[in-house]
């Protein structure tokens, strides 16, 4: 049986788990082309002290390195919360094929809650996009992550 959206998503919840071990947001990518993982990453904001270290931005460029092309056409990213603006736009310029992503995001997401970049009719390429896919896990990684930070 070939692996599905639930089999990639537990590829990106690990790679979020382990940013959170590191002590970053709990968001993490993959990017599958043809059954195939060609790139993982967990954001790296607070560790590499970047702001452009989003586990998005991280997956994209270490599979056009491993592509050798920009176009990541026929690749899908799997991530575990809503892009954001950068993110999301990021997808649109590697040309991503397709786009699945966890928890949604109601104050920075841009994939359909607060706008929707990689659907805008005026960009040159819409990816296919699913959201919500193992939702209640993608969204609990950070609620709890957050409620341990308030704790502390």
């Amino acid at each position: 049986m070939p692996p599905s959206d639930q089999d990639w998503m537990d590829a990106a919840v690990a790679e979020a788990t382990a940013a959170a071990a590191a002590g970053d947001v709990p968001v993490g990518a993959v990017i599958v082309r043809h059954g195939v993982v060609v790139a993982r990453a967990g954001n790296r904001t607070v560790r590499d002290h970047d702001p452009t270290a989003h586990a998005e931005l991280l997956a994209i460029r270490q599979a056009a390195a491993e592509l050798g092309d920009w176009r990541l056409e026929d690749c899908t990213l799997y991530v575990t919360l809503e892009p954001c603006a950068m993110c999301a736009g990021a997808v649109v310029l590697a040309r991503l094929s397709g786009l699945a992503f966890g928890a949604w995001d109601p104050k920075a997401g841009m994939c359909g809650s607060v706008g929707d970049v990689v659907r805008h009719p005026k960009l040159n390429h819409r990816p296919e996009v699913r959201g919500g896919v193992d939702e209640a896990r993608c969204g609990a990684l950070l609620r709890d992550f957050f409620a341990a930070r308030r704790a502390e």
